[in-house]
């Protein structure tokens, strides 16, 4: 359900902060970034210009973050008429997420709980493939009540006439099915991005050279600027560059993004220091994306570096792909509808799983019973040889890759085979 809800964020984005995001009235000739960012920071004074994010759409506004040292790791975000220079308003933003957005983020990642809610987040994904697969090889390797192979039918559509447990278990299952893909892709990507599972993606990406190409800022022939290393360097401050950037600088690094062929919108971040570019990054995250990226001499107008999302490796592309899709951003208004059939769909499947659990819970004549009578322990050894000569070194890789199912895994091991020595010694 938290993952419906952030489904629809852009809709509710746009209902809560429409007079922020939107203008008043399109007009025909857009306002020097100077100008724009000059009423931003007569607005709001505080803190320095850390990027401004120029307008995705004629109707939208420009966006002039700043970096506010009061705000930790938040920013606040003045929204800006790109026609009339007229200051929209501001939010406290998080990486550009509006506090709404922020607020069912953090529901969906952590449901509010910090570590042990994403931990708790890790291991639904973690577990969530499992399920979907293990659903798949029962309800397709079910026979039919004539103990024939399923047809295509019954895999893909709940039995005709059923009643009780067996119509919701149809429905259970075949629904399922159907969501199968979807959900197999939402535990990869999400898992892409946990913590541990994440961790160790990051290491395949390096081990393959499967990131990013890093955009190199630094300028041809400047030094880096020498640290000062006095007693009382940098004590209150941000570790970073406390002076305001020049406003020009971003008029001529995006004249010359927009000339190097960078299109859409794009976020321009100022340099850190008198010794690196101003960078011009592409922020379409729709498809066909686009996500070039420049470095430029704000000085001079010229590009010293470029990178393109044609350059990116396979991993690379299929990752930050990946991740646009789970948030439903990718393919627009389609992908959310996707999401939110997954999402509902999932939920219903839940409420089926616990009411067949109801509907076969034990009868009157077996009250000290607490659920059904579940299945016999140590049926793994009763499995062939070469699927266990197989099966437990890939079960074992799969621990490794990722942490979270091999622990909970492990953990379930053994509790199972403590509880199964308890039953033995009771009936010794």
């Amino acid at each position: 359900m938290t993952g419906l809800a952030y489904t629809l964020t852009p809709q509710l984005d746009q209902l809560v902060y429409g007079d922020r995001l939107r203008v008043e009235q399109v007009g025909e000739t857009v306002r020097p970034l100077s100008e724009q960012i000059a009423a931003a920071r007569a607005a709001y004074p505080e803190g320095t210009t850390a990027s401004v994010v120029t307008p995705p759409g004629p109707e939208d506004t420009t966006r002039v973050v700043l970096a506010v040292p009061e705000l930790g790791e938040k920013q606040r975000t003045v929204f800006v008429d790109p026609y009339t220079a007229e200051v929209r308003g501001e939010l406290t933003t998080w990486f550009g997420s509006t506090p709404l957005t922020t607020w069912l983020d953090d529901l969906h990642r952590n449901l509010h709980l910090g570590e042990t809610g994403r931990l708790y987040s890790e291991v639904a994904a973690s577990w969530l493939w499992v399920a979907v697969a293990g659903g798949l090889v029962l309800w397709i390797g079910r026979r039919s009540r004539g103990r024939r192979p399923k047809s295509a039918r019954g895999v893909l559509l709940p039995e005709r006439g059923a009643r009780g447990v067996r119509r919701t278990r149809g429905w259970h299952a075949v629904t399922g099915v159907w969501l199968a893909l979807g959900l197999l892709f939402l535990s990869a990507t999400g898992l892409t991005w946990s913590n541990y599972a994440g961790e160790r993606f990051g290491r395949l990406l390096d081990a393959v050279n499967g990131n990013a190409p890093a955009l190199d800022t630094a300028l041809p022939g400047a030094e880096a600027p020498v640290e000062d290393h006095s007693e009382h360097a940098g004590h209150g401050g941000s570790g970073g560059a406390t002076a305001d950037a020049d406003p020009a600088g971003f008029d001529t690094a995006l004249t010359a993004a927009r000339n190097a062929g960078l299109g859409g919108t794009v976020v321009v971040t100022p340099a850190a220091d008198a010794a690196s570019a101003w960078t011009v990054a592409q922020n379409d995250n729709v498809w066909p994306v686009h996500y070039d990226r420049v470095a430029v001499d704000a000085s001079t107008g010229e590009v010293t570096s470029r990178t393109r999302w044609a350059d990116h490796p396979v991993l690379s592309k299929l990752s930050k792909l990946g991740v646009q899709g789970h948030m439903g951003v990718l393919f627009g208004v389609v992908n959310q509808i996707a999401l939110a059939i997954v999402a509902i769909g999932l939920t219903a499947v839940t409420v089926w799983g616990y009411r067949m659990w109801w509907q076969r819970r034990p009868t009157r004549a077996d009250r000290r019973a607490l659920v059904g009578k579940a299945p016999e322990p140590g049926a793994w050894r009763r499995l062939p040889l070469p699927v266990l000569v197989l099966g437990i070194p890939a079960v074992a890789a799969l621990g490794w890759a990722l942490p979270v199912l091999g622990v909970t895994l492990a953990g379930f091991l053994v509790v199972d085979a403590v509880v199964g020595a308890v039953r033995r010694r009771r009936t010794a």
